[in-house]
């Protein structure tokens, strides 16, 4: 599995949960303290943003967008899929539908899971100790920092607000 964008909230989960359940998980990110973060929390290994990869993997997880959209088509091998759950740098690539037709790729988008789903996640949880990754938690009448701080792009895992 490639994660693409080490820092995020979902993307810190899926490094975690993705190797507890005995995955390979590669991570691509610009910043180097969050590369070695990603390997902390599991990761096999780290590239740069738009790196050549060793070999293809079966899935992309990105939730990025735009800035990283052709080098998760690009890093997949034939058949394989891309999972998509958001657009934080842009929510129109180009398709680059060639690719996608002549290598059977798949593109899967993602929001929310059944309630089955969470109940499985839950005990997953259960089973293997993993936990969010928290960066900060701020007061409700801190918002605005914690919001400062994620357009800054200066989190790893998820910012909190409390009442």
């Amino acid at each position: 599995i490639l994660v693409q964008g080490a820092g995020g909230g979902v993307s810190t989960s899926v490094i975690s949960l993705a190797s507890a359940a005995g995955f390979r998980v590669w991570v691509t990110s610009r910043s180097k303290a969050k590369q070695q973060r990603a390997l902390e929390l599991g990761a096999a290994a780290v590239f740069d943003d738009g790196a050549r990869l060793p070999e293809r993997v079966d899935v992309v997880f990105d939730s990025v967008g735009e800035a990283t959209w052709s080098h998760s088509l690009k890093s997949l091998k034939p058949g394989g899929a891309v999972v998509t759950c958001g657009a934080t740098s842009g929510a129109a690539p180009g398709a680059d539908l060639n690719r996608v037709f002549f290598l059977q790729l798949k593109v899967l988008g993602s929001t929310m899971g059944t309630r089955e789903e969470l109940i499985r996640l839950t005990r997953f949880l259960v089973a293997t100790g993993v936990r969010p990754e928290i960066d900060e938690v701020f007061p409700l009448e801190q918002a605005e920092k914690g919001f400062r701080k994620m357009l800054e792009g200066e989190v790893f895992g998820k910012i909190v607000f409390t009442h």
